[in-house]
């Protein structure tokens, strides 16, 4: 800890002088009483009133300290620690095309997907993770950190509602969303890169073909787990008609054979989930993959730290406040 105004510590010279004015003023009225002897009082035991009448004077020594230590500002320093972890680097790839707000899944395919998610990222403390939105366009929500209080932010304000915002077109581009996760990836150093594919339908949009985006993350040695969400059949999809919300019931179509190609090219698995707990099951699932060993640089932030030394001296003065109006209380 450090103080950023040290030059109140002068302040404290000031205890000397109070203490010595307190052991004067204690001496000089110390009650008398004229007796011929004082034998018959030598063994006289003192009472706890007597111990007690000396703690106002230390609660005020309390209360001259803290203050002081508040007035000095007392903060934490920054610092930079380097430390090595176990981890992998993640992208999730995640569809916000407003196909998600379709609630065969509880609440809805979109929100199921970021709870199940949320769960998995605090499950990986030490990964690195990051983030890619995909409707008819893709961009990056959160490039891959380890502060994943800041990813987990990010993404829980994630919504099929950017399309109507028009932050993002609407449709399906699969393989734009994979190519802006394997941008993230391809520079990457670990030995286990892997992108986390989730969608609910069928590629309709972008430049980039999903095969083509699969060749792409092969040649760098990214594993693309592939995740269709969506019950067999059909799901009700919620639609405003005359000002109400009504319900309609829309075949889920989902182009299971390209997202199978994908992982297969790319060594790895692809998982229907038809329900949130067989979502949360893939996660699990993909939760076994190998780890490897990672350097990171962590900083901390400087932040006041006087509060602690307020509440003591509130404290103190409250104490001796009560201790005089109770059972110290003098009466003239």
């Amino acid at each position: 800890m450090e103080f950023q105004n040290p030059i109140y510590f002068v302040l404290l010279a000031g205890i000397i002088p109070y203490v010595v004015w307190y052991v004067l003023k204690h001496r000089r009225l110390r009650p008398s009483l004229r007796v011929g002897s004082t034998v018959a009082f030598a063994r006289a035991p003192k009472t706890w009133r007597v111990w007690l009448q000396h703690v106002p004077f230390l609660l005020n020594i309390v209360i001259i300290v803290t203050s002081v230590c508040a007035l000095a500002r007392p903060q934490t320093s920054n610092s930079w620690t380097n430390k090595s972890i176990e981890g992998i680097d993640i992208m999730l790839c995640m569809d916000v095309s407003t196909s998600m707000l379709a609630e065969d899944l509880k609440p809805n395919r979109v929100e199921a997907a970021k709870n199940v998610a949320l769960e998995f990222i605090n499950g990986r403390e030490n990964d690195n993770i990051g983030l890619t939105v995909f409707a008819g366009e893709a961009y990056t929500q959160c490039p891959m950190t380890t502060d994943h209080a800041v990813l987990l932010n990010l993404l829980k304000g994630m919504d099929c509602n950017m399309v109507e915002r028009g932050m993002i077109d609407d449709g399906t581009a699969i393989g734009m969303g994979l190519a802006n996760a394997i941008t993230r990836l391809k520079d990457s150093k670990a030995k286990s890169k892997v992108v986390i594919l989730l969608t609910d339908g069928t590629n309709n949009r972008g430049e980039i073909s999903p095969n083509t985006a699969a060749d792409i993350a092969k040649s760098f040695g990214i594993r693309v787990y592939t995740i269709a969400v969506g019950t067999n059949g059909t799901a009700p999809y919620p639609m405003m008609v005359a000002g109400r919300k009504e319900y309609v019931n829309i075949p889920v179509e989902i182009d299971t054979r390209i997202l199978s190609q994908i992982s297969a090219k790319t060594d790895a698995s692809t998982y229907r989930a038809t329900n949130t707990e067989k979502l949360r099951e893939v996660y699990q699932e993909i939760d076994k993959l190998e780890k490897t060993r990672m350097k990171v640089r962590q900083y901390s932030k400087r932040y006041e730290a006087y509060q602690m030394f307020v509440w003591i001296a509130v404290l103190a003065l409250l104490l001796e406040l009560l201790m005089r109006a109770t059972i110290l209380k003098r009466i003239p």
